[in-house]
Protein backbone atom coordinates (compact mmCIF):
# COMPACT_ATOMS: atom_id res chain seq x y z
CA UNK A 1 0.00 0.00 0.00
CA UNK A 2 1.22 3.51 -0.88
CA UNK A 3 -0.23 5.27 2.16
CA UNK A 4 -3.06 5.55 4.64
CA UNK A 5 -6.26 7.57 4.61
CA UNK A 6 -8.53 8.34 7.57
CA UNK A 7 -12.26 8.13 6.86
CA UNK A 8 -14.03 10.23 9.47
CA UNK A 9 -17.34 8.58 10.30
CA UNK A 10 -19.33 7.18 13.22
CA UNK A 11 -21.45 4.94 11.00
CA UNK A 12 -19.39 3.50 8.11
CA UNK A 13 -22.21 1.42 6.65
CA UNK A 14 -22.50 0.98 2.89
CA UNK A 15 -20.78 4.26 2.04
CA UNK A 16 -17.78 3.53 4.26
CA UNK A 17 -17.29 0.11 2.69
CA UNK A 18 -17.51 1.61 -0.79
CA UNK A 19 -14.83 4.16 0.08
CA UNK A 20 -12.45 1.62 1.63
CA UNK A 21 -12.73 -0.57 -1.45
CA UNK A 22 -12.19 2.40 -3.77
CA UNK A 23 -9.10 3.58 -1.86
CA UNK A 24 -7.69 0.03 -1.85
CA UNK A 25 -8.08 -0.13 -5.62
CA UNK A 26 -5.93 3.00 -5.79
CA UNK A 27 -3.30 1.38 -3.57
CA UNK A 28 -4.19 3.13 -0.30
CA UNK A 29 -5.17 1.59 3.01
CA UNK A 30 -7.92 3.37 4.94
CA UNK A 31 -9.36 3.26 8.43
CA UNK A 32 -12.57 4.53 10.01
CA UNK A 33 -12.03 7.20 12.64
CA UNK A 34 -14.60 8.88 14.88
CA UNK A 35 -14.02 12.57 15.45
CA UNK A 36 -15.40 12.06 18.96
CA UNK A 37 -12.24 10.06 19.80
CA UNK A 38 -9.74 12.51 18.34
CA UNK A 39 -7.92 15.10 20.40
CA UNK A 40 -5.42 17.92 20.23
CA UNK A 41 -2.25 17.06 22.16
CA UNK A 42 0.40 19.76 22.33
CA UNK A 43 3.36 18.26 24.12
CA UNK A 44 7.03 17.88 23.27
CA UNK A 45 7.95 14.78 21.32
CA UNK A 46 4.36 13.85 20.43
CA UNK A 47 2.13 14.30 17.43
CA UNK A 48 -0.02 17.43 17.85
CA UNK A 49 -3.14 15.45 16.98
CA UNK A 50 -4.18 12.07 18.28
CA UNK A 51 -6.29 10.04 15.86
CA UNK A 52 -7.14 6.47 16.88
CA UNK A 53 -5.23 4.05 14.68
CA UNK A 54 -2.71 6.72 13.67
CA UNK A 55 -0.61 6.81 16.83
CA UNK A 56 2.80 6.74 15.12
CA UNK A 57 2.09 8.92 12.10
CA UNK A 58 -0.78 11.07 10.91
CA UNK A 59 -2.67 9.94 7.79
CA UNK A 60 -1.68 11.00 4.30
CA UNK A 61 -5.20 12.39 3.81
CA UNK A 62 -8.62 12.44 5.44
CA UNK A 63 -12.02 11.89 3.88
CA UNK A 64 -14.91 13.42 5.86
CA UNK A 65 -17.92 11.12 5.69
CA UNK A 66 -19.59 12.42 8.85
CA UNK A 67 -19.30 15.08 11.53
CA UNK A 68 -21.15 14.19 14.76
CA UNK A 69 -23.64 16.50 16.38
CA UNK A 70 -23.27 17.74 19.92
CA UNK A 71 -22.85 20.89 21.93
CA UNK A 72 -21.33 23.97 20.30
CA UNK A 73 -18.05 23.22 22.04
CA UNK A 74 -18.03 19.61 20.85
CA UNK A 75 -18.75 20.53 17.23
CA UNK A 76 -16.09 23.26 17.33
CA UNK A 77 -13.59 20.66 18.57
CA UNK A 78 -14.45 18.30 15.71
CA UNK A 79 -13.97 21.10 13.21
CA UNK A 80 -10.75 22.13 14.97
CA UNK A 81 -9.38 18.65 14.23
CA UNK A 82 -10.15 19.13 10.53
CA UNK A 83 -8.67 22.63 10.51
CA UNK A 84 -5.55 21.41 12.31
CA UNK A 85 -4.98 18.62 9.78
CA UNK A 86 -5.27 21.18 7.00
CA UNK A 87 -2.79 23.47 8.77
CA UNK A 88 -0.36 20.53 9.00
CA UNK A 89 -0.55 20.12 5.22
CA UNK A 90 -2.71 16.98 5.31
CA UNK A 91 -5.44 17.08 2.63
CA UNK A 92 -8.97 17.04 4.09
CA UNK A 93 -11.77 16.16 1.65
CA UNK A 94 -14.03 18.24 2.08
CA UNK A 95 -12.17 20.83 4.13
CA UNK A 96 -13.52 21.95 7.48
CA UNK A 97 -14.37 25.40 6.13
CA UNK A 98 -16.47 23.89 3.33
CA UNK A 99 -18.36 21.77 5.86
CA UNK A 100 -18.94 24.80 8.09
CA UNK A 101 -20.44 26.72 5.17
CA UNK A 102 -22.80 23.96 4.12
CA UNK A 103 -24.07 22.65 7.47
CA UNK A 104 -25.08 26.21 8.34
CA UNK A 105 -28.13 26.77 6.13
CA UNK A 106 -28.02 30.50 6.76
CA UNK A 107 -24.48 30.84 5.46
CA UNK A 108 -25.24 28.51 2.53
CA UNK A 109 -28.14 30.74 1.48
CA UNK A 110 -26.04 33.88 1.94
CA UNK A 111 -23.11 32.59 -0.14
CA UNK A 112 -25.39 31.38 -2.94
CA UNK A 113 -27.14 34.76 -3.05
CA UNK A 114 -23.81 36.61 -2.80
CA UNK A 115 -22.54 34.65 -5.82
CA UNK A 116 -25.58 35.77 -7.81
CA UNK A 117 -27.10 32.29 -7.99
CA UNK A 118 -30.88 31.76 -7.91
CA UNK A 119 -32.02 30.71 -4.45
CA UNK A 120 -35.38 31.33 -2.71
CA UNK A 121 -35.96 34.48 -0.61
CA UNK A 122 -34.69 33.61 2.86
CA UNK A 123 -34.73 35.19 6.32
CA UNK A 124 -32.52 34.18 9.27
CA UNK A 125 -33.15 35.98 12.57
CA UNK A 126 -33.73 35.66 16.30
CA UNK A 127 -36.73 37.89 17.03
CA UNK A 128 -39.97 35.88 17.16
CA UNK A 129 -42.26 38.86 16.54
CA UNK A 130 -40.31 39.79 13.44
CA UNK A 131 -40.35 36.17 12.24
CA UNK A 132 -44.12 36.07 12.67
CA UNK A 133 -44.49 39.37 10.80
CA UNK A 134 -42.44 38.03 7.87
CA UNK A 135 -44.46 34.83 7.80
CA UNK A 136 -47.77 36.71 7.92
CA UNK A 137 -46.66 38.98 5.09
CA UNK A 138 -45.59 36.04 2.91
CA UNK A 139 -48.79 34.07 3.55
CA UNK A 140 -50.93 37.15 2.87
CA UNK A 141 -49.14 37.54 -0.47
CA UNK A 142 -50.02 33.96 -1.41
CA UNK A 143 -46.64 32.35 -0.71
CA UNK A 144 -45.94 29.43 1.58
CA UNK A 145 -42.87 29.27 3.79
CA UNK A 146 -40.49 26.54 4.88
CA UNK A 147 -39.23 26.69 8.46
CA UNK A 148 -35.96 24.81 9.00
CA UNK A 149 -33.46 24.29 11.78
CA UNK A 150 -30.21 26.09 10.97
CA UNK A 151 -28.37 22.78 11.35
CA UNK A 152 -29.93 19.52 10.22
CA UNK A 153 -30.25 17.00 7.42
CA UNK A 154 -32.57 14.46 5.81
CA UNK A 155 -35.61 16.64 6.36
CA UNK A 156 -35.50 16.56 10.15
CA UNK A 157 -37.35 19.42 11.86
CA UNK A 158 -38.65 21.02 8.65
CA UNK A 159 -42.19 22.44 8.54
CA UNK A 160 -44.20 24.04 5.77
CA UNK A 161 -46.32 27.04 6.76
CA UNK A 162 -49.38 27.09 4.51
CA UNK A 163 -51.96 29.17 6.37
CA UNK A 164 -52.20 31.65 9.22
CA UNK A 165 -53.12 29.03 11.81
CA UNK A 166 -49.81 27.25 11.06
CA UNK A 167 -48.05 30.20 12.69
CA UNK A 168 -49.11 28.78 16.06
CA UNK A 169 -46.48 26.08 15.44
CA UNK A 170 -43.70 28.43 14.37
CA UNK A 171 -40.79 27.61 16.66
CA UNK A 172 -37.16 28.58 16.67
CA UNK A 173 -34.25 26.20 16.55
CA UNK A 174 -32.12 27.08 19.59
CA UNK A 175 -33.35 30.67 19.35
CA UNK A 176 -32.89 31.12 15.58
CA UNK A 177 -35.59 31.25 12.90
CA UNK A 178 -34.73 30.19 9.34
CA UNK A 179 -37.57 30.94 6.93
CA UNK A 180 -37.47 30.31 3.20
CA UNK A 181 -40.12 30.86 0.56
CA UNK A 182 -41.52 27.55 -0.71
CA UNK A 183 -40.83 26.85 -4.39
CA UNK A 184 -43.57 25.05 -6.31
CA UNK A 185 -41.90 22.58 -8.66
CA UNK A 186 -42.51 22.22 -12.38
CA UNK A 187 -44.87 19.44 -13.45
CA UNK A 188 -47.06 17.11 -11.43
CA UNK A 189 -46.42 16.20 -7.81
CA UNK A 190 -43.29 17.02 -5.85
CA UNK A 191 -39.76 16.63 -7.14
CA UNK A 192 -36.29 18.13 -7.19
CA UNK A 193 -32.91 17.33 -8.70
CA UNK A 194 -29.78 16.09 -6.96
CA UNK A 195 -26.63 16.86 -8.94
CA UNK A 196 -23.36 15.30 -7.82
CA UNK A 197 -20.34 17.53 -8.46
CA UNK A 198 -16.70 16.44 -8.15
CA UNK A 199 -13.79 18.82 -8.71
CA UNK A 200 -15.86 21.38 -10.58
CA UNK A 201 -17.62 18.85 -12.83
CA UNK A 202 -21.18 17.56 -12.62
CA UNK A 203 -20.75 13.78 -12.87
CA UNK A 204 -24.32 12.51 -12.39
CA UNK A 205 -27.85 13.65 -11.61
CA UNK A 206 -31.18 12.23 -10.58
CA UNK A 207 -34.72 13.40 -9.96
CA UNK A 208 -36.15 12.71 -6.52
CA UNK A 209 -39.93 12.35 -6.40
CA UNK A 210 -41.33 12.78 -2.92
CA UNK A 211 -44.46 11.24 -1.49
CA UNK A 212 -45.23 14.73 -0.21
CA UNK A 213 -43.47 18.11 -0.42
CA UNK A 214 -40.20 16.81 1.12
CA UNK A 215 -38.06 15.08 -1.50
CA UNK A 216 -35.46 13.41 0.73
CA UNK A 217 -34.67 9.78 -0.10
CA UNK A 218 -34.52 9.18 3.67
CA UNK A 219 -38.19 10.25 3.75
CA UNK A 220 -39.26 7.79 1.06
CA UNK A 221 -38.61 9.74 -2.12
CA UNK A 222 -37.99 7.65 -5.24
CA UNK A 223 -35.00 8.19 -7.54
CA UNK A 224 -35.10 8.57 -11.32
CA UNK A 225 -32.23 8.97 -13.72
CA UNK A 226 -32.31 12.20 -15.73
CA UNK A 227 -30.29 13.72 -18.53
CA UNK A 228 -27.82 16.24 -17.16
CA UNK A 229 -28.53 19.31 -19.27
CA UNK A 230 -26.02 22.15 -19.51
CA UNK A 231 -28.07 24.63 -17.46
CA UNK A 232 -28.57 22.24 -14.56
CA UNK A 233 -24.92 21.16 -14.56
CA UNK A 234 -23.60 24.73 -14.77
CA UNK A 235 -25.72 25.90 -11.85
CA UNK A 236 -24.67 22.95 -9.68
CA UNK A 237 -21.00 23.56 -10.40
CA UNK A 238 -21.30 27.29 -9.63
CA UNK A 239 -23.05 26.49 -6.34
CA UNK A 240 -20.22 24.13 -5.37
CA UNK A 241 -17.61 26.75 -6.26
CA UNK A 242 -19.45 29.38 -4.21
CA UNK A 243 -18.96 27.20 -1.12
CA UNK A 244 -15.42 26.10 -2.14
CA UNK A 245 -16.02 22.34 -2.03
CA UNK A 246 -14.09 19.42 -3.49
CA UNK A 247 -17.36 17.60 -4.05
CA UNK A 248 -21.01 18.16 -3.20
CA UNK A 249 -24.57 17.05 -3.69
CA UNK A 250 -26.50 20.07 -4.95
CA UNK A 251 -30.29 20.14 -4.56
CA UNK A 252 -32.04 22.13 -7.29
CA UNK A 253 -35.75 22.66 -7.95
CA UNK A 254 -37.15 23.46 -11.35
CA UNK A 255 -39.81 26.08 -10.62
CA UNK A 256 -43.16 26.23 -12.36
CA UNK A 257 -41.83 28.75 -14.89
CA UNK A 258 -39.08 26.29 -15.85
CA UNK A 259 -36.22 28.14 -14.13
CA UNK A 260 -33.80 26.40 -11.76
CA UNK A 261 -33.37 27.37 -8.10
CA UNK A 262 -30.70 26.05 -5.71
CA UNK A 263 -32.16 24.86 -2.42
CA UNK A 264 -29.21 23.27 -0.62
CA UNK A 265 -25.58 22.30 -1.10
CA UNK A 266 -24.47 19.22 0.82
CA UNK A 267 -20.79 18.75 1.70
CA UNK A 268 -21.29 15.21 3.06
CA UNK A 269 -23.84 13.84 0.60
CA UNK A 270 -25.00 10.24 0.41
CA UNK A 271 -24.92 8.63 -3.02
CA UNK A 272 -26.55 5.22 -2.67
CA UNK A 273 -29.79 6.45 -4.25
CA UNK A 274 -27.93 8.19 -7.05
CA UNK A 275 -25.85 5.11 -7.81
CA UNK A 276 -28.99 2.98 -8.00
CA UNK A 277 -30.13 4.86 -11.11
CA UNK A 278 -26.86 6.06 -12.68
CA UNK A 279 -24.03 4.15 -14.33
CA UNK A 280 -21.32 5.52 -12.07
CA UNK A 281 -19.29 4.23 -9.14
CA UNK A 282 -19.25 7.37 -7.01
CA UNK A 283 -16.75 6.15 -4.42
CA UNK A 284 -14.25 5.34 -7.19
CA UNK A 285 -14.65 8.83 -8.67
CA UNK A 286 -14.15 10.44 -5.25
CA UNK A 287 -11.14 8.29 -4.35
CA UNK A 288 -9.47 8.95 -7.70
CA UNK A 289 -10.06 12.71 -7.39
CA UNK A 290 -8.66 12.93 -3.86
CA UNK A 291 -5.57 10.86 -4.67
CA UNK A 292 -4.79 12.31 -8.10
CA UNK A 293 -5.10 15.94 -6.99
CA UNK A 294 -3.67 15.80 -3.48
CA UNK A 295 -1.43 12.77 -3.05
CA UNK A 296 0.17 11.85 -6.34
CA UNK A 297 3.35 13.78 -7.03
CA UNK A 298 3.53 15.53 -10.43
Amino acid sequence: MQGRIAIFTDDPGWHGKQLRTAFAQQGYDSSYVSLTECRIRLADGQLPLLLPGFDDALPDAAFVRGVPGGSLEEVVLYLDILHALDALGIPVYNQGRAIERSVDKGMTSFLLHHAGLPTPPTWVLRDRDEALAIAEQELAAGSMLISKPLFGSQGEGIRRLEKMTDLLWLTSSHGVYYLQRFVHCHGVGYSDHRVFVVNGKAVAAMRRRGKFWLNNVARGASCERIALDAGLADLAVKATLALAMDYAGVDIIQAQDGSYTVIEVNSIPAWKGLESVCDIHVAEVLAHDLISRYLQKP
